[in-house]
Formats: structure tokens, C-alpha cells, sequence
């Protein structure tokens, strides 16, 4: 298998080995100023993933994904208390970028463009029981979605029955999106609680 992927087929692997290779990872060692440390979680009986964007400085550190404010209202709008979060039979968390890429003027750097192309194709095949799939702000959204991706991020969430049931755009649960969440109310009135039936129809049944 090459550095960058090439010729790389997931059934050769179980998801235990490419989760421990993604933690090993350095490949962009040389650009993150804090230092390569790779933060995924999952498990093959997963029924949730979650795709963000990139661990910031207090995930860095905790080695914890979604281990701040944002993960608190990221839990909230799931209906969904930590234990249940964190449970990685339940739910596999698989970000944009793996590592924390450092800051610029106060805001996140964006993710690590090689970190997607080269993980997602080896772990997300993986998650054979994944019913969900969040495409928490626009990096995910546009990697994932392609040419469903709209033309902004407000009218590719504005569009979230479209993606219904296997995927939902989010926008990323960050407080500098709170003027976002008050200018546009139809997400707490339309799409949370689709949002936290689709959840709770994930956990209701047995074995789930």
C-alpha cells in the first residue's frame, strides 16, 4: 500500500487495523504546528457517523473528539447524552482532517486537504451498519455530497430532506454560528426534530 492510498483495498483490512494505521499516521507531520495526533473513533457496529471538520486546540490536547462547547451543542441537537455519544458501538466519529491543524488569527486553520482522500476511502467502507451519516460543516459537505453539494452551506442544510435517511448537512455547531442558528429558525423548528427522529429510530430498537 502506497503513503498516499493508491491501490489501496479496505476489505484487505479490518477496520481495528486501519483505525490503529490512522493513529500512527504523520503524513502531514510538516504542517501542523502543534504536532501530528490523530483523533477517529469507531467500530464496526456503528449506526451513526459523524464527519466534522478538524479537532481543535481542547480535542488536541484530550485526545477526546467533540470534548468542548461545540460537542456539547452538537449532543443537544442529537438528543443525545455523552454516554451514548462516546458509545462507539453506536457512534463512529471519522473528522475531515484527523489532527488539530493549528490556528490563524483566533479561527481554526481548515483541515489538512490530504487527510480525507487518504482516510476516508479506508475506514468509511468499513462502517458497514451505518444508517446515518452527519455532514457536519462545509468541508464535509462538499467532500461527500459532490454535485448534491448546494451552493452554499445554508442552502445545503435548507435542503436536508433531500439527503434523508442516510445523510443530514449540519452546519458546524460552533458558537461563531450562533447569528446563523438566530437568523434562520426553520433548523430548530424543521430540522432538529427530524434530526433527533432519525437518531432515536437508530438507538430505539434491540441490539442498537
Amino acid at each position: 500500500i502506497l503513503a498516499d492510498g493508491s491501490g489501496y483495498d479496505p476489505s484487505m483490512s479490518g477496520l481495528a487495523d486501519v483505525i490503529r494505521d490512522a493513529r500512527a499516521c504523520r503524513w502531514c507531520e510538516a504542517h501542523l504546528p502543534h504536532g501530528p495526533r490523530p483523533v477517529v473513533r469507531a467500530s464496526t457496529g456503528a449506526r451513526l457517523l459523524v464527519i466534522g471538520q478538524a479537532p481543535g486546540r481542547r480535542v488536541h490536547e484530550s485526545g477526546i473528539p467533540w470534548d468542548d462547547a461545540s460537542g456539547d451543542r452538537l449532543r443537544d441537537w442529537l438528543g443525545v447524552d455523552r454516554e451514548t455519544f462516546y458509545d462507539e458501538s453506536r457512534v463512529a466519529i471519522v473528522p475531515m482532517g484527523l489532527c488539530y491543524p493549528g490556528t490563524v488569527e483566533g479561527a481554526d486553520l481548515p483541515p489538512r486537504p490530504e487527510c480525507a482522500p487518504l482516510w476516508h476511502p479506508r475506514l468509511l467502507p468499513l462502517l458497514r451498519r451505518v444508517e446515518l451519516t452527519l455532514l457536519v460543516g462545509g468541508y464535509a459537505q462538499a467532500f461527500h455530497l459532490g454535485a448534491d453539494n448546494g451552493p452554499t452551506m445554508t442552502a445545503t442544510v435548507l435542503a436536508f430532506r433531500n439527503h434523508l435517511p442516510q445523510r443530514l448537512p449540519l452546519p458546524h455547531p460552533s458558537w461563531r454560528n450562533t447569528g446563523w442558528l438566530t437568523r434562520n429558525p426553520w433548523f430548530r423548528l424543521e430540522l432538529l426534530p427530524a434530526l433527533r427522529e432519525r437518531v432515536q429510530e437508530l438507538f430505539a430498537a434491540p441490539g442498537r
